[in-house]
C-alpha cells in the first residue's frame, strides 16, 4: 500500500492556473461525495484533498500509484473542465516518505508563501475533517493527517517559526500598534479598495480596530467595500474629511502619482494637534509625498521601511527551521513506526484467534470431565484459562509490534506463522 500526493502550489503554478483548480467548500464537499462513483474502477482506497489559494494537493492511499495518478488527472480535468495538458506539467508527484514529509512541512508552515504562516494549519485540519466527514479518508490517511496537525501545533508551541509578523500587511499593523498603542478606539482609513489595502484593514481588525473609513476613486466602489466592514465610504475629493478622523492611514492605491501632499496633511494635523497620525504607504509607485514625514505629529512608513522589517522577521523565522525539521523528523518516525506495526496486525489477530480456539476447546474438555462443578466454579476455570492465554500472548505480540516498528516485522511475523502453523491468508 502506498501514500501518494499529487499537487501544485505557488512554486509550480501561476495564480491564474491555481484559481482554475480551486475548490470552494461547497464544491469540495460535492466532489468528495462523488468519489464512490468512479468512472470505471478505482485504484484509490482513501482520499484527502487540501485546497487553498496557494495550493491544491490530492493525497491518496493506493496499491497502484501510477494508475491512481492517471485517475487523479482525469478527475481534476473533468471536475474543472480543464484539459489535462494545461495543468499536468505543473504537478508534483510525491510517493510514500516524500508525501509524508511534504504534508508535515506544509502543516508546519515550511512550504508556505510566507514562511511559518499560521493559517495553513487550520486549512490542513479542515481538509482532514472534510475527508473524514464524507467517508473519503480512512485509518491510514486519517492517522497521517492527525500526526501532521500535531507536528504543526508542536512547531508553533515549541519554536518561534510563527513569531514576528512576516507579511507587509501584518508588519504595517504591528508598526501601527508600536506607534499608536491599542487600535481598539482608533480610526483606520484605507486609501484604495484593492487587495493589499483590504488585507491590511483585515489585519487591523484582528488587533481590535473597529472604526474604518474606505476611500476610493468612485463612490460606488467606496460604498461596496465599506459595506463589507461597516465602514464610512468616501471619495478622494473627501480625503480631508477622513484625515480629520483618522489615527492610521493605509494608502494602497494604483494611482500613477502621489495622492497625499504635505499641505493637506499639515492642515489636518493643525486642526487636531494632540492626536498623532501614522501613515503607512504600501503603494508602488508611492502615494505619499516624502516631505509629509517632516510634519510634527506625523509618522510615515513606506514600502521600503516595511520590507526591511519583513526581511528581519523572516530571517528570525528562518533560524527556527532546523528546530521545526527536528519536530517533523520525530513525527515522521512515529508515523512510520505506526504504519509498520499495522503490517503485523493480521498475524497477531490470527495468532490470538488460534490460541483462543485452543483455550475454548480445553475449557470445554475440562468442564466435561468435572460435571459436578457449579456455575461459579465453572466461571473460575474459564477465567483461569483466559488469564493464562492472555499472559502467554502478551510478550510475543508486544515483541512483534516492537520489531515491526524497527523494520523487522516481516521476519518475525514469518517466524510466528511457521512456529504456530497460522492461517496463510493472514
Amino acid at each position: 500500500m502506498h501514500i501518494l500526493s499529487v499537487g501544485l502550489n505557488h512554486k509550480t503554478a501561476s495564480v491564474s492556473l491555481r484559481e482554475k483548480l480551486s475548490f470552494s467548500s461547497a464544491t469540495l464537499c460535492a466532489f468528495l461525495d462523488r468519489l464512490d462513483d468512479p468512472p470505471t474502477t478505482t485504484a484509490i482506497r482513501e482520499t484527502t484533498i487540501l485546497s487553498t489559494c496557494n495550493r491544491l494537493e490530492y493525497y491518496v492511499l493506493t496499491n497502484h500509484p501510477e494508475t491512481a495518478y492517471r485517475e487523479i488527472i482525469t478527475r481534476l480535468s473533468h471536475t474543472f473542465d480543464i484539459p489535462a495538458a494545461e495543468f499536468e506539467p505543473h504537478l508534483y508527484y510525491l510517493l510514500d516518505n516524500e508525501a509524508v514529509d511534504h504534508l508535515m512541512r506544509v502543516a508546519c508552515g515550511l512550504d508556505s508563501l510566507v514562511l511559518g504562516e499560521a493559517q495553513i494549519l487550520g486549512q490542513v485540519s479542515s481538509a482532514h475533517q472534510s475527508a473524514q466527514a464524507h467517508g473519503a479518508s480512512g485509518k491510514i490517511l486519517g492517522r497521517l493527517f492527525d500526526m501532521a496537525i500535531h507536528a504543526g501545533k508542536r512547531a508553533r508551541a515549541e519554536t518561534n517559526i510563527g513569531m514576528n509578523p512576516a507579511s507587509v500587511s501584518s508588519v504595517a499593523v504591528h508598526a501601527a500598534i508600536d506607534f499608536l498603542g491599542s487600535l481598539t478606539e482608533k480610526t483606520v482609513m484605507v486609501l484604495g479598495a484593492g487587495e493589499m489595502g483590504m488585507l491590511t484593514l483585515q489585519s487591523a481588525a484582528k488587533f481590535g480596530a473597529q472604526k474604518f473609513i474606505v476611500v476610493n476613486r468612485t463612490r460606488e466602489n467606496a460604498e461596496k467595500r465599506a459595506a463589507e466592514w461597516n465602514a464610512q465610504p468616501l471619495t478622494f475629493d473627501e480625503i480631508d474629511t477622513g484625515l480629520r478622523q483618522a489615527d492610521l492611514v493605509i494608502s494602497a492605491t494604483g494611482a500613477p502619482h502621489t495622492v497625499l501632499h504635505r499641505d493637506a496633511v499639515a492642515e489636518t494635523i493643525a486642526a487636531r494637534p494632540h492626536r498623532p497620525l501614522l501613515i503607512v504607504d504600501i503603494a508602488l509607485p508611492r502615494d505619499v509625498d516624502d516631505d509629509v514625514a517632516e510634519i510634527p505629529g506625523v509618522r510615515l512608513y513606506n514600502l521600503d521601511d516595511l520590507q526591511h522589517r519583513v526581511a528581519n522577521n523572516l530571517q528570525s523565522r528562518r533560524q527556527e527551521i532546523p528546530k521545526v525539521e527536528r519536530i517533523i523528523a520525530e513525527e515522521e518516525t512515529s508515523f512510520q513506526n505506526w504504519l509498520r506495526a499495522r503490517d503485523v496486525v493480521p498475524t497477531i489477530a490470527a495468532f490470538r484467534q488460534q490460541i483462543d480456539i485452543i483455550r475454548q476447546q480445553e475449557v470445554e474438555r475440562t468442564l466435561h470431565r468435572l460435571p459436578d462443578l457449579d456455575e461459579r466454579q465453572k466461571a473460575i476455570v474459564a477465567e483461569l484459562a483466559h488469564r493464562l492465554t492472555n499472559k502467554f500472548l502478551h510478550h510475543p505480540t508486544t515483541r512483534l509490534r516492537t520489531e515491526a516498528a524497527n523494520g523487522n516485522g516481516v521476519e518475525y511475523a514469518h517466524a510466528l506463522h511457521e512456529l504456530f502453523a497460522l492461517d496463510r491468508n493472514a
